[in-house]
C-alpha cells in the first residue's frame, strides 16, 4: 500500500466519529483494496508506531465486536447475504 494511501486511510479512521464511520470505512477498504483490509492497515500503523496503541484497540475492538456480531446473527440465521 502506498504511503499516501496508507496516510489518507489513518486519517480517514481519525476521522470517524462512530461505530457505523468506522464499519462503513471497514466495508469500503474491503471492496476498494481487497488486498488490504482495514485491520490490516491498522495493525501496520501501530507497529510503524503512527498512531497510538490505544487508537488502535479502540479501532480494532470495534471491528471485532462487529464481525463477531455478524457470525452471531449468521448462526442464528438471521444474516442477510
Amino acid at each position: 500500500m502506498a504511503v499516501e494511501l496508507k496516510d489518507r486511510v489513518i486519517d480517514d479512521l481519525r476521522a470517524c466519529r462512530s461505530r457505523a464511520d468506522l464499519v462503513a470505512l471497514d466495508e469500503r477498504m474491503a471492496v476498494d483494496h481487497r488486498d488490504k483490509p482495514l485491520h490490516r492497515v491498522i495493525c501496520e500503523a501501530l507497529r510503524d508506531r503512527t498512531i497510538a496503541p490505544v487508537e488502535a484497540a479502540r479501532w480494532l475492538a470495534t471491528l471485532m465486536d462487529h464481525r463477531n456480531q455478524q457470525l452471531t446473527a449468521c448462526l442464528n440465521l438471521t444474516c442477510q447475504v
